[in-house]
């Protein structure tokens, strides 16, 4: 049996809770919705998906799709949140052979959970656990139901329903029918066990994919990668290296160059720094990313104490930043009074 302490776990699942784009397949067989969800257009989604079933009540495509628009546009407005988890409710209801009914479900509770306390969102893996089963049973192609049921498999222990050998069993499932979905799973399970070169091996292949769900993952897996050399100054010739890969195969989303930026500013280049990490707030992902904190530390590398105190006092407001990074930033505000 694994064990794990709680914080290091709530770290992890956050990290596989954060990929919000629904899948590698298409979710919706109906163009439109499709295009909208696929592109994140929430906002044209929602009024969308009303007419829709506002037109056809029993519409389960167009039930979907409003659970995933209230439950994505803000996900830190918890009023749409509960909105998203009725109507998911509903859908699943209404509609209990659906997949993209209890996919909209499973997208909607890990959101949830990213704003729970630890003690409950450990609470909840279970449940989470059933909806990605159910949906994978309903649609076994879905590709963010598998990697999604395959990377809480190798983060939560063995006592909360982990299995190293279930998430496996996942990859090789489709390792000759979805190669690039096994590949995936392949990276997670290799960064589970800290194998960090058979990490990056099975990353390689992937990178520069147009798909928007591996993309994403694939983001999510070097950044992750990246962090471990990173950090301490473990190896910053290859933290930089990914973080430069990144931002020439996704330049539009600014994780590349928020991941550049802290590689500058730790390499004692704060000028570039500041200009790669202000480049990375105008671009798109920039909420979910602490940027604000690491650029008043660039600021403050830089001996700019009134803009270090601009950029932190402006991460205080962020709504999806993370109570370890909040606590950091008010202590370093503090600091300068």
């Amino acid at each position: 049996m694994r064990l794990a302490s709680p914080r290091p776990l709530v770290i992890a699942l956050a990290a596989l809770l954060l990929c919000a784009t629904p899948t590698q397949a298409a979710v919706f067989k109906d163009a439109q919705l499709e295009a909208l969800n696929a592109t994140g257009q929430f906002a044209e989604l929602e009024p969308l998906a009303q007419a829709r079933l506002k037109a056809n009540a029993a519409d389960a495509e167009a039930s979907a799709a409003l659970a995933l628009a209230l439950s994505l546009l803000d996900p830190a407005d918890a009023r749409r949140l509960e909105a998203g988890a009725a109507q998911a409710q509903r859908c699943t209801e209404q509609h209990p052979n659906e997949a993209v009914c209890h996919l909209a479900k499973a997208q909607n509770l890990g959101q949830q959970m990213l704003n729970m306390g630890m003690v409950k969102a450990l609470r909840s893996v279970g449940a989470l656990k059933e909806i990605w089963t159910r949906t994978l049973e309903l649609e076994p192609t879905s590709f963010t139901a598998r990697v999604q049921l395959a990377k809480l498999y190798v983060t939560v222990p063995g006592m909360m329903g982990g299995s190293l050998a279930k998430a496996k069993a996942l990859e090789a499932a489709v390792r000759s029918s979805q190669p690039e979905t096994a590949r995936i799973i392949r990276v997670f399970i290799a960064a589970e066990g800290k194998q960090w070169g058979e990490m990056e091996r099975e990353l390689q292949p992937l990178r520069g994919s147009k798909d928007a769900a591996l993309q994403e993952q694939v983001r999510e897996a070097t950044l992750q990668l990246a962090l471990v050399y990173l950090n301490d100054g473990r190896d910053l010739a290859k933290a930089k290296s990914l973080y430069e890969g990144l931002l020439r195969e996704q330049p539009t989303h600014a994780a590349g160059s928020y991941g550049l930026g802290r590689v500058q500013v730790a390499l004692g280049q704060p000028d570039e720094g500041v200009r790669l990490l202000e480049r990375a707030r105008s671009l798109s992902g920039a909420a979910d990313l602490p940027i604000d904190h690491r650029l008043g530390e660039a600021y403050l590398a830089q001996g700019d104490k009134a803009q270090a105190k601009t950029a932190w006092e402006r991460y205080l407001t962020n709504k999806r930043a993370k109570p370890a990074n909040l606590d950091d930033v008010r202590k370093r505000l503090a600091q300068l009074t």
